[in-house]
């Protein structure tokens, strides 16, 4: 027993069992966060396009066989939607099969660019409460510990041990809920952007087929 109690006794004492280091870990978590947060969301709005004026713009240029102009039109902007119907665009003469696949092709890769990062705010957001957990189990444990060299005033040490160690779960908490309502919100703008794309494909999909009808 006495071997066993030195050999925890050690243990607690490192470093790791330490629950300060697990709210600077979470405060750095935050601040990239929300550095994410800030980039994606100047990122989203400086490639964003009015899909309907740009649809319109297109179906035009389409319906007239203007298809160079077409393609410097889209070129003009930086956009999911836009990209991808370029891509296809620029590949017209080969047929609406073969654009489709291209199409197809282009929007992973433009989903890609604008999922970039998003996939560390959803690791934030399902492990931010967890580290902050293991946080509090620390101080906890340390808690006890220090409760073991001082019985005098024992309520009031675990008392206040705990107390300090809650505020760990609660900076995990605190870390995760912007990460998962962000994550959330720039998953709904892909989306969106993709619907777009979708319709702006669909649209030089149906002027290449029904240029390549019997009888055209």
């Amino acid at each position: 027993m006495g071997e066993s109690g030195g050999i925890v006794g050690v243990l607690v004492g490192l470093p790791i069992f330490e629950a300060e280091w697990v709210l600077w870990l979470l405060i750095v978590m935050s601040l990239v966060s929300v550095a994410v947060m800030v980039e994606r969301f100047m990122f989203y709005t400086k490639h964003s396009v009015d899909s309907d004026s740009v649809r319109t713009k297109l179906n035009s240029l389409l319906d007239a066989g203007d298809y160079a102009g077409a393609a410097a039109f889209l070129s003009k902007f930086d956009s999911l939607e836009t990209n991808v119907v370029l891509f296809g665009l620029r590949e017209y003469e080969k047929g609406p099969d073969s654009v489709q696949d291209l199409l197809a092709g282009a929007e992973s890769r433009e989903r890609l660019r604008y999922q970039r990062r998003l996939s560390f705010l959803a690791t934030v957001g399902s492990n931010a409460p967890f580290i902050g957990l293991f946080g509090t189990v620390l101080g906890i444990i340390r808690a006890f510990r220090d409760l073991a060299g001082n019985m005098a005033d024992a309520s009031g040490t675990v008392m206040a041990g705990i107390s300090e160690a809650l505020i760990a779960t609660a900076v995990g908490l605190l870390v995760a809920i912007p990460a998962v309502i962000a994550y959330n919100y720039f998953i709904g703008k892909v989306k969106e952007r993709a619907s777009n794309s979708e319709l702006l494909s669909r649209t030089l999909l149906s002027q290449l087929k029904a240029e390549s009808a019997p009888g055209n």
